[in-house]
């Protein structure tokens, strides 16, 4: 199917995964479906959502634990999938083997070789995928670009990203797959630079106008938990890029939690991206701090204008090449290791364990491109850093 082609708005969309994050798309749907644009016509999900959990305004919609019979039954012509990990690529081909457009959660698989045989399925089924890198969608990632282009702080030297959050102990036993590396011999990769603060990475990319994995020319990782999962939770990387480094430091275990930013280094200055608040501040040599907000353009919106009116994707799954190369490094590094017991604390309260100090040493990262080890972290050496 190309795009305009006997599609009709409001289009019919099914939402896979509707509880969990799946909450925040259930509302978007329904902000989407109030302007005319989609129409919540299915929801995919093993035990079907009462009545009560469904936004008003978004009626009764279909219900099925079984997608491809939802997609048939219902005739959706977009999939919004926002489901466990290791089953993104399986659903995402039910749907597009059926000519139905796609939204992917992030990331889009749990390795490099599951996402060749989702993007090669995408195209030759013909359809449109976008994946759900929301942080792509802000107006503010092309206005760096401008800026960078026109030298504004001189010739970039890398970039630097910095998340500091917070989850509870309940955030792991969520789901099954939650903080695993693999479940029943089947990839998962839940850690932290890559699920949740994943943006970090993929907005840094992004922003160098890094796409191919054949940019990404090496990765070191560091990676380590303080909660008693597989996965990680306090982890840096460093990428080293055809356009320059990219250093990131990560945590789930913040002090004192705040948002995610990448910053931008050049010769004459650097240019700081909280993306999840689409604000960007500029520092430049001769002139004053300059901080202006963006606004944001919606994934499922942009997929729909897509296909009405053939405007470019602004996440395809070939822009998330070069970031699955960060994923497959991620996969295949020796387990994380656990923190020694001095490192962490158990905040009562909250049911969430600290690494005190972890929030400078995330910033750090960001602001000198290093790895924790070669921060001095006491419990990071550098015989703990796996490189690809």
């Amino acid at each position: 199917m190309t795009p305009t082609d006997t599609l009709t708005t409001p289009v019919p969309v099914v939402l896979a995964g509707a509880r969990g994050h799946g909450r925040w798309h259930l509302d978007n749907i329904r902000r989407l479906q109030r302007a005319g644009r989609v129409r919540l016509a299915g929801i995919c999900e093993l035990t079907p959502l009462a009545a009560e959990e469904i936004p008003d305004g978004l009626g009764t919609p279909a219900q099925s634990p079984d997608l491809g019979a939802l997609l048939d039954r219902t005739g959706a012509r977009i999939a919004v999938l926002c489901t466990p990990i290791p089953t993104h690529t399986d659903l995402a081909l039910t749907a597009a083997r059926r000519g139905v457009h796609v939204l992917l959660e992030k990331p889009p698989t749990p390795s490099y070789a599951e996402f060749r045989r989702l993007a090669d399925g995408i195209a030759e089924a013909g359809v449109a995928c976008q994946i759900g890198f929301q942080s792509l969608g802000s107006h503010a990632v092309p206005a760096i670009r401008a800026l960078l282009a026109d030298g504004a702080i001189g010739e970039v030297t890398g970039i630097g990203g910095a998340g500091a959050w917070a989850r509870d102990e309940a955030y792991y036993r969520r789901a099954p797959w939650a903080g695993r590396r693999r479940m029943n011999g089947t990839d998962v990769v839940d850690g932290v630079l890559t699920n949740p603060l994943a943006h970090i990475t993929a907005t840094a990319f992004a922003l160098l106008g890094i796409t191919g994995a054949d940019d990404v020319t090496g990765i070191e990782t560091e990676l380590w938990r303080a909660n008693a999962i597989e996965a990680d939770d306090t982890s840096c990387l460093r990428v080293r890029t055809r356009r320059g480094p990219v250093a990131v430091g990560a945590t789930l275990c913040a002090e004192h939690p705040d948002e995610p930013y990448v910053v931008v280094h050049g010769r004459s200055g650097r240019i700081t991206f909280w993306y999840k608040q689409d604000r960007v501040l500029l520092q430049r040599a001769g002139h004053g701090p300059e901080e202006t907000e963006h606004g944001r353009t919606d994934l499922l919106d942009n997929l729909v204008d897509h296909l009405s009116t053939g405007a470019g994707l602004l996440v395809p799954p070939p822009a998330t090449d070069a970031f699955m190369r960060v994923v497959e490094t991620v996969r295949t590094a020796p387990d994380p290791r656990p923190l020694p017991a001095g490192a962490w604390r158990t905040d009562p309260r909250e049911r969430r364990r600290i690494v005190p100090g972890v929030d400078a040493l995330v910033a750090a990262v960001a602001d000198t491109l290093s790895l924790y080890s070669e921060l001095g972290a006491p419990w990071a050496s550098r015989k703990e850093t796996s490189t690809a």
